[in-house]
């Protein structure tokens, strides 16, 4: 967990479900701050800080289940949102929603974290000029080119191939580009994310790539942060 020494501190006040409001008597947190409390079998949970409910109470929304939580014990603020790993030590690796590695290679050591909860780029900042983007699909670049630095949805009923083209395009980007991909899956079954990274692996491609996953057997805020 974080380093509590001068930390403010809270207790929580009630449990309902994923849903945990907790008490701080000197102290108010930010909406949106990360507070750490341990949990089963010395777990570390993550509450996101929702509302404030007046007279120092917070709710929060739990990052993982609350199993082994209890009436009073003590929560920490951290002061900030929650943090992921940045850089190119994430790549090849596969995280949950707080950036904890769940892929059985370790901890990241010396890594740059970063919020998650950032502000848009101005305008400034941004590319006006309209280029397209070759995905190397060739139904795809041809009906429905994509746009560089754009967005794109995709709508399908399930076993259509929805997986299937976000695989090769995750391909096309990391072979035909030499760029980077970050696969977010909400609400995938574990089977599926299992096969998923196995088949980038057998690909080649899983070293240009970084995954994060809130599977459907988690929280809703998990997967919602996701």
């Amino acid at each position: 967990m974080t380093e509590t020494k001068s930390l403010p501190k809270g207790k929580i006040a009630r449990i309902i479900g994923v849903v945990v409001d907790v008490y701080f008597p000197d102290h108010t947190p930010d909406q949106l701050n990360a507070l750490e409390v341990e949990g089963q079998d010395g777990k570390k949970v993550t509450l996101e800080v929702q509302a404030h409910l007046g007279n120092g109470v917070v709710r929060t929304i739990a990052m993982s289940i609350t199993d082994g939580l209890s009436i009073d014990q003590e929560v920490v603020d951290t002061g900030l949102g929650i943090t992921v790993p940045v850089g190119e030590q994430v790549l090849g690796r596969v995280f949950n929603v707080t950036g904890d590695p769940i892929d059985g290679k370790g901890a990241l050591k010396d890594v740059e974290r970063r919020t998650i909860h950032a502000n848009p780029p101005s305008f400034t900042e941004q590319n006006p000029t309209v280029e397209i983007f070759n995905t190397g699909i060739k139904v795809v670049d041809l009906l429905v080119p994509f746009v560089k630095g754009g967005k794109v949805a995709m709508f399908g009923g399930a076993g259509v191939g929805k997986t299937v083209i976000m695989q090769e395009l995750i391909h096309n980007v990391a072979m035909g580009h030499g760029g980077y991909s970050v696969f977010a899956g909400v609400g995938e079954r574990t089977r599926e994310g299992n096969d998923l990274i196995h088949e980038m692996r057998d690909s080649g491609v899983i070293d240009k790539l970084a995954m994060v996953f809130g599977q459907m057997n988690e929280p809703p805020g998990a997967r919602m942060r996701v």
